[in-house]
């Protein structure tokens, strides 16, 4: 089955196409993401209308590009699937009336995935893929989640944030520092440079048992360092490697507690943080120690992206699972309520 997936959540446009009948990483026959960082700079953040406009004029470009790069046209599809949630409701209804116009024109069935699904089975795209059940942590600047994968579709969530996510702490913190956006990779290379020790953080809410987590504290911290130092470049690369090691350590140690939790030794990373070297080499170092298995996708499907939603949609479409033919979305959606892959 040849499933083009199209994501428009937020301030990426994604497509892609992937084949079943291939599977693994030979599936993605092909895929691109055209993003929208240049056109929010200036506002320091992501302006939904402009977003949603944005993807309207990138998308159906993106959709024939795509296409084109795998070696196929719209009567080689068997199915369409879009990202229905959660996300930005503009953004995510230019994305569902372009893949519900498609589906109808080629009489094909169409899905809407959940974005964060999407995420979460981005890993499974690779070769060697890792079989539930499973512990997941999604972590991207929207989410931060630790949950139980019994079998795809069927979600336990295990603990999550209780205020920012820790992407969304990267860029707060990055902002505050004065560097521009978006400040979570700025920040993360900036950090490469810091010095180990020179300014030591607390990671919230590992003193206490549970699963949950909490980035606003730790960003305050932040703050008032930054405020009180002489604010040179190596003070801001020293606070920057305090910052990341605080929240690489606090994840790693939730992970730990979740997988002892769930009596799993395989542990799935993915979401935009997802691509930090440092959390993906801690992350991978502490399985190992404990004899189990760290499983990421690929840097380029950890930030938004169609492969993810073509492959998670094909999956559901294969099981026979349909959405009906009205344009809809859920820009608030709990992964729990979807329905178990047969």
């Amino acid at each position: 089955m040849k499933v083009l997936g199209i994501e428009t959540s937020c301030d990426e446009t994604g497509v892609a196409v992937y084949d079943t009948a291939l599977g693994g990483a030979a599936g993605l026959r092909a895929h691109a993401v055209y993003s929208q960082i240049a056109l929010h700079a200036q506002y320091g953040g992501v302006v939904p209308e402009l977003a949603s406009r944005d993807h309207v004029r990138k998308l159906l470009p993106l959709i024939r590009q795509t296409l084109g790069e795998a070696g196929l046209s719209t009567r080689d599809l068997d199915g369409v699937a879009y990202t229905a949630g959660p996300g930005l409701v503009g953004a995510l209804l230019v994305g569902a009336g372009v893949a519900r116009a498609l589906a109808w024109a080629l009489d094909l069935p169409a899905i809407g995935v959940h974005h964060m699904e999407g995420h979460l089975l981005a890993p499974l795209m690779e070769d060697d893929p890792p079989a539930a059940p499973f512990v997941a942590l999604l972590v991207s600047g929207g989410h931060t989640q630790l949950v139980a994968v019994d079998r795809i579709g069927e979600y336990r969530l295990l603990g999550e944030t209780l205020d920012d996510a820790a992407g969304e702490a990267f860029d707060k913190t990055a902002k505050l520092m004065g560097l521009p956006y978006p400040g979570g990779p700025q920040l993360a290379r900036l950090a490469e440079t810091g010095t180990p020790g020179a300014y030591t953080f607390a990671r919230p809410m590992t003193d206490r048992p549970g699963l949950d987590f909490s980035f606003s504290g730790l960003k305050t911290q932040v703050l008032l360092a930054w405020r009180d130092s002489d604010q040179s470049e190596t003070t801001r690369a020293d606070i920057a490697r305090g910052f990341e090691d605080a929240v690489v350590d606090t994840l790693a140690i939730k992970c730990q507690r979740a997988l002892e939790a769930a009596g799993s030794d395989t542990l799935v990373i993915a979401g935009g943080v997802g691509a930090n070297k440092r959390l993906r080499a801690r992350l991978q170092a502490m399985c190992e120690q404990r004899g189990g298995r760290a499983c990421f996708p690929r840097p380029a499907l950890c930030t938004d992206n169609g492969a993810m939603i073509a492959f998670a949609g094909a999956l559901r479409l294969e099981a026979g699972q349909r959405s009906d033919a009205q344009v809809h979305v859920t820009p608030r959606w709990d992964m729990a309520t979807l329905p178990a892959v047969a």
